[in-house]
Order: structure tokens, then sequence, then C-alpha cells
């Protein structure tokens, strides 16, 4: 949800026109732009930036290789299972569904029992216990009445379809809930470590309250503990000043971005360390101003509105709602190859998440049935990219 008071990022429209002679991949100039991290910034697990990392190609592809699914209900958080088959959150149902990688054939897992929905809240993101295999735990994010939070619960095949979800085992609880800007990505580490992105639910000041599980990235221990080498003593909050993260992603160099919704001006991308400020609601976009992060690239809202992202082909690719489309940000270790490169304009609609397969292929979600989109035949959707 946009607002109307901004805070314009001027020393991005001098960035835009420098990168003004690179297109999309329909012929149009992008709105957007590109600023360097400053000097100090530091891969999120420690490794120094490497200047020498080879550059993704300038231009690359994007090919819709085949419908996996239709016919989903509000679909968010996904996650791929060790033999290729999706798990899928409905956000308003509460329910899980398995989606079969080779034919598509839906069976409901089971619900999350406490699940609210309502505005942008409901059952949001997924991911997979680090050691499925055998522990064949999934942890979810998810708004109640009370707050956001994340629960862990056991899978278990062996039961009748419906009812192969165990009791929620609530990991943290008290991330602040509204109608808008709940976050909900989650996701595990290279560092085995579970990191959530959060929004300040429309409450702006939360952004900049360390104290306060909103607008944040957390990370964690898989019990919901406070990763060992937080920044703060006893804190899983791990960066601050955001306002409402929906993708996280790791590069080759295990170094964290992160997707993060802008106001009504810029929508951004940023490069993840660990204790520092992401300058919402002082900064939107590119700021240059002492003590606040600058985000790597921004977009203008209209042509992003960036929920989920992933990595792959040496490029982070991000879906976008209200922007109806998939870019492709091409790196260099901590910057930018190239101008951004977009695809699937206008085809699919809103989309929602993009995961990596194991196979090297993206898997992309629409997002046409969450009440801001235009359902068409089939919706919502799963689709699968071959990408270059």
């Amino acid at each position: 949800m946009r607002r109307r008071t901004v805070i314009v990022a001027v020393a991005a429209f001098a960035a835009t026109a420098l990168l003004a002679a690179g297109c999309s991949s329909s012929g149009r100039v992008p709105p957007f732009a590109t600023s360097s991290p400053p000097a100090s910034s530091a891969p999120t697990t420690g490794s120094s930036p490497q200047v020498s990392e080879s550059a993704a190609p300038a231009k690359g592809t994007a090919k819709v290789t085949a419908t996996v699914a239709t016919g989903l209900n509000t679909p968010w958080g996904m996650a791929v299972l060790p033999e290729g088959d999706l798990l899928v959150a409905s956000r308003d149902t509460g329910k899980i569904t398995r989606v079969a990688a080779k034919n598509g054939a839906k069976t409901t897992v089971g619900s999350v029992p406490g699940v609210s929905s309502g505005g942008e809240g409901g059952l949001l993101g997924l991911t997979l216990s680090p050691g499925f295999a055998t522990d064949h735990l999934v942890y979810a994010y998810f708004t109640t009445e009370s707050d956001n939070r994340i629960a862990r619960v056991l899978y278990d095949e062996s039961k009748p379809a419906g009812e192969q979800l165990g009791a929620p085992d609530t990991i943290l609880r008290g991330i602040p809930h509204g109608a808008i800007h709940n976050g909900g990505r989650i996701a595990f580490g290279p560092d085995g470590m579970l990191y959530a992105g959060t929004g300040e639910s429309g409450d702006r000041g939360l952004a900049q309250d360390r104290k306060s599980l909103g607008g944040k990235i957390l990370r964690m221990t898989p019990d919901g503990e406070p990763a060992p080498g937080n920044p703060y003593a006893g804190s899983v909050v791990y960066s601050y000043g955001h306002r409402n993260v929906q993708g996280l992603a790791w590069d080759a160099q295990g170094r964290l971005w992160a997707a993060e919704f802008g106001q009504d001006t810029w929508d951004e991308l940023n490069l993840i360390r660990p204790g520092e400020n992401y300058g919402w609601p002082v900064v939107e976009g590119i700021g240059h101003q002492p003590g606040y992060v600058d985000p790597v690239a921004v977009w203008r809202t209209d042509d992003a509105s960036p929920s989920g992202i992933a990595y792959a082909k040496g490029s982070i690719w991000m879906a976008s709602l209200k922007g109806a489309r998939l870019w492709r940000i091409p790196l260099q270790g901590t910057k930018t190859a190239a101008a951004p490169q977009a695809f699937l304009i206008d085809r699919y609609g809103r989309l929602r998440t993009v995961v990596a397969d194991q196979d090297g292929t993206l898997l992309l979600t629409t997002s046409n049935t969450d009440g801001r989109g235009n359902p068409r035949s089939g919706d919502d959707r799963i689709l699968r990219l071959s990408v270059g």
C-alpha cells in the first residue's frame, strides 16, 4: 500500500539518466537507477567483496517452458521438496497444497491453525528445514489476530490428505501485524540460520526502533533463538530501517540480498549487512545520507512493487506485483553489472514468488486472486522458466 507523503531521493534521478541507454526486453527505457554500495560494504557471511568476480552478461534470457499448475487460491510462499514436488501456501485460506511437479496435480496437505487473513496478512512465507530429509519440518510465517509469527510443523506424508500437518510449534511471536506491510518471506541461509523479512505494519516509526521486530530482517536459530554473531546481543534483529521486505536471496558468494517495497517513489534492491540501517522512513531510495545504507538499485513503484527474489545464473530475479513483470538484475560482486532487464511484461499479471529449482530453472507464481489483480482464466498459476 502506498501513501502520499514521500521522501524523494533526488540523487536517484541523476543515476537514472546515466542508465538511460539501457532498455528492457520490451524496448522501453526502464525507470530504475543503481548505486554502488559504500566502500565499507561487506558480505553477510564475512567474506570480503571480490572485485575480480566475473560479471553476469549484460543481456540475459527468460522463457516460460511450462505451466506447472493452475487454479491456485492466493498463492504466497512456495518451497521445493527434495523429490521436486512443491508446497504452496494459500494466503487467504491458510492451507498448504502439494503440487506435483510432473503433472500439476494438487493435494491439500493441511491447514495452519490460527491464521487470520485480511488485507496483506494471512499464511505467507514457507521454507523447509535444512534437515527436512530426516526431520520433515516445514516452517511457516503467518498472521494471527494479535501478531505475525513463525512456526514449524511436522509434515507426515503417511497420513491422509488434508491431515498431514502436525500441531504448530511457534518459535517466534510478536512481529507487528496490520492490514498492510506484514513482510512474510522466510528462508534458511547458507549458514543454517533462519532469516525473516518483516514489515512495519503501517507504523513507520517501528522500522527505526531496534526493540521492535517490525521493519527488520531477522536472523535466528532453527529454534527461534537469536543467532550467534547477530549484531545486537540477545536480539534476532539483523538489519533495520526497512519498510516491507518480501524478498530474500543469497548469491554464489553467500551475500544476502533483499527486495523492499517503497512508498510512492522508489522500490529497492538492497545488499544486506548485519547491524546496518536501511533508512526507512528517513530515506526512500538513494539518499547518500550518512548513517543509512543506500540500495544497490531502485525502481519506480509502478514498474516493480517487488515481492519474491531468487538468485540464478549470476543475477537476481525479482517478481513484481504492480509492475507485472520479472526483473533480471545482473551482478558483479556487490554491484549491478549492467542495466536490469524486464521480462513477461503484463503477460501473466501480478507476480509474487520466484524460486530457483534444483535443475537451474525458475518457478514463478502469479498473484491475481489476491484482491488487487484481475484474475484470468486459470489463475493463479505456477510457471517454469528457463533462464540464462
